[in-house]
C-alpha cells in the first residue's frame, strides 16, 4: 500500500503539458472577465446619451456590477469549496456571458443595472476560484509566477475592450460590445472536459480513480496502484464550516490583515480608472482620449503583475508585496505635481503596476496563505470584503474633487490607502501560512 501526499507531488512537479493547459484555460477566462468588467466603462458615453441618463444614475448604473462582484466573490468563492471548482467555474462563466450579453438587449437605466449586477456575480465569483485552481496544480517554485501571469489576463481583456470597443460602437452602436460577451458560454462544456477538480475535493468525495489520473498527468512517472491511498496535510482536509477555518490556527489576525489589503488595493484600483482622465484633464494634460489611459494602465498592470509574480517566485512574496505597495505610494503621489508629459505616462504606467498588478499579487499571496480545502473560500472573502473599497473608492475620490482641492491633495488621497496596505501586509504573520506550516510538519516527520 502506498500512501500519496498530492499537495507535496504537486509542489514537487515539473511543468508539463498538463500546467500548460490549466494556465491556458485560467487565463482565457481572466481575459473573458476583464472584458465583461471593462466593457461598460467603455461603453458609457453612448449608453448616457442613448438612454438620457445623468452622471449620477451612469455611476450606478457601472457600480451595479462592482455590488454584484462583491457578492459572488463571497458567495460563489465559498461554494465552490462544496460543490467543486469546475462547476462553480462553469457557472460564473454562465452569468457573466449570459447576463453581460442581456444588458446589451436593455433599453432603460434599471433593467441594465439589474443585469449588470446579475453579471458581476460571476465576474466577482470566478476570480477567486481561478486563482485557487493555479494555485493548487502550479510547482511550488514557479507557483507566484503562473499565478500572476494567469491574471495578467484581467488587464489583456481591459486592453481587448477599449482596443473593439471604438470600432464596435461607432459601427453597430454600444449594444454590440454587451453580445460579443455571450460568445464564452460555448466554452462550458471544454472547460467541464478539459479542467481538473479540485484534488482535495476528489478525495473528500472518494472520486479516487479520477485522482489517480490526475496525479498520473502532473507525475507522468507515477503508476496508479489499486491499493494506492492518498493523503492531505492536517490544514488541507475539509471540514463543515470552511468560512471559520480562515480563523483557525493562528491565521485570524493575518487573515483580517489581507481583507484589508485587498480593500486598500482596490479603492486604489477604482479610484484611478474612475478618476485619473479627469483628473489630468483637470490639471490642463492634453494627452488624448481615455484610451490612452486605459492602455497605459493596463499595460503597466501587466508588466506589475508578471514582474511582480517573478520577483515573488525568487525572494519573499510578502516582501515584494511590500515593495510594490510603497511603489504605489510614491508613483500616485507624483501624479499630483506638474512633471513633463513623457514621465506623467512613466508615473501612469508605474501606477498600473503598483496598483492592478499589485492586486494580482495579493491574490497570489492569498492562494499560498490558505490551505487548499478553503483556498477558494479564503481568496472569496478576501476579493469579496475588498470589493467594497472598490464601490466606496468613485463615491470617495468623486466628492473631493466636488470640492475643488489642489490636484495634488486628490492624488495624496488615492495614495494613502497603499501605505495602509503596506502596514497590513507587514502584519500578516507569514509564519501560519499553509506552505509554511506544511514545511514545519516535514522537518517534524523526517
Amino acid at each position: 500500500m502506498r500512501h500519496i501526499d498530492v499537495h507535496k507531488l504537486a509542489d514537487e512537479a515539473k511543468f508539463n503539458s498538463f500546467h500548460g493547459r490549466i494556465l491556458l484555460w485560467c487565463s482565457l477566462i481572466i481575459i473573458f472577465d476583464g472584458y465583461d468588467l471593462a466593457v461598460a466603462g467603455i461603453a458609457l458615453p453612448s449608453i448616457m446619451k442613448e438612454m438620457g441618463v445623468t452622471a449620477q444614475n451612469a455611476g450606478f448604473m457601472v457600480s451595479s456590477a462592482l455590488f454584484g462582484m462583491m457578492f459572488g466573490a463571497i458567495f460563489l468563492g465559498t461554494i465552490a469549496d462544496k460543490i467543486g471548482r469546475n462547476k462553480a467555474i462553469a457557472v460564473c462563466i454562465a452569468l457573466f456571458s449570459i447576463f453581460t450579453a442581456a444588458a446589451g438587449l436593455c433599453d432603460d437605466p434599471y433593467t441594465f443595472s439589474a443585469m449588470r449586477f446579475l453579471a458581476g456575480l460571476g465576474i466577482g465569483g470566478v476570480m477567486p476560484n481561478v486563482v485557487a485552481q493555479m494555485t493548487e496544480y502550479s510547482p511550488k517554485k514557479i507557483r507566484a509566477t503562473m499565478t500572476t501571469l494567469m491574471f495578467s489576463g484581467y488587464a489583456v481583456g481591459g486592453m481587448l475592450a477599449a482596443l473593439l470597443g471604438k470600432g464596435l460602437i461607432e459601427t453597430y452602436g454600444w449594444s454590440s460590445v454587451f453580445l460579443a460577451a455571450g460568445a464564452p458560454i460555448v466554452l462550458i462544456p471544454l472547460i467541464l472536459k478539459s479542467m481538473p477538480e479540485s484534488m482535495p475535493f476528489l478525495i473528500r468525495n472518494n472520486r479516487l480513480a479520477e485522482l489517480k489520473g490526475i496525479v498520473a498527468r502532473i507525475a507522468p512517472a507515477y503508476i496508479p496502484g489499486a491499493n494506492d491511498r492518498f493523503s492531505l496535510p492536517d490544514g488541507d482536509k475539509g471540514e463543515s464550516a470552511p468560512i471559520g477555518k480562515l480563523f483557525q490556527d493562528g491565521r485570524g489576525f493575518s487573515t483580517v490583515m489581507l481583507w484589508i489589503a485587498f480593500f486598500m488595493c482596490l479603492f486604489m484600483v477604482y479610484a484611478l480608472s474612475s478618476w485619473l482622465t479627469k483628473l489630468m484633464a483637470s490639471a490642463g494634460y492634453s494627452l488624448g482620449s481615455a484610451l490612452t489611459f486605459v492602455l497605459v494602465l493596463n499595460f503597466g498592470a501587466m508588466i506589475g503583475a508578471v514582474g511582480g509574480g517573478w520577483l515573488a517566485d525568487r525572494f519573499h512574496i510578502k516582501y515584494v508585496l511590500v515593495g510594490m505597495y510603497a511603489l504605489a505610494a510614491v508613483s500616485i503621489t507624483l501624479l499630483g505635481y506638474k512633471v513633463p508629459t513623457e514621465v506623467l505616462f512613466l508615473l501612469v504606467g508605474l501606477a498600473g503596476a503598483s496598483t492592478i498588478g499589485t492586486q494580482i499579487v495579493t491574490y497570489a499571496y492569498a492562494g499560498q496563505f490558505y490551505p487548499m480545502a478553503v483556498r477558494s473560500t479564503g481568496i472569496g472573502w478576501a476579493s469579496g470584503v475588498g470589493r467594497s473599497g472598490a464601490i466606496l473608492a468613485p463615491i470617495v475620490i468623486g466628492t473631493l474633487v466636488g470640492m475643488s482641492l489642489p490636484l495634488e491633495q486628490n492624488f495624496l488621497a488615492i495614495a494613502i490607502p497603499a501605505v495602509i496596505a503596506t502596514g497590513a501586509i507587514l502584519l500578516v504573520n507569514h509564519g501560519r501560512s499553509a506552505s509554511v506550516q506544511r514545511n514545519d510538519m516535514s522537518l517534524a516527520t523526517s
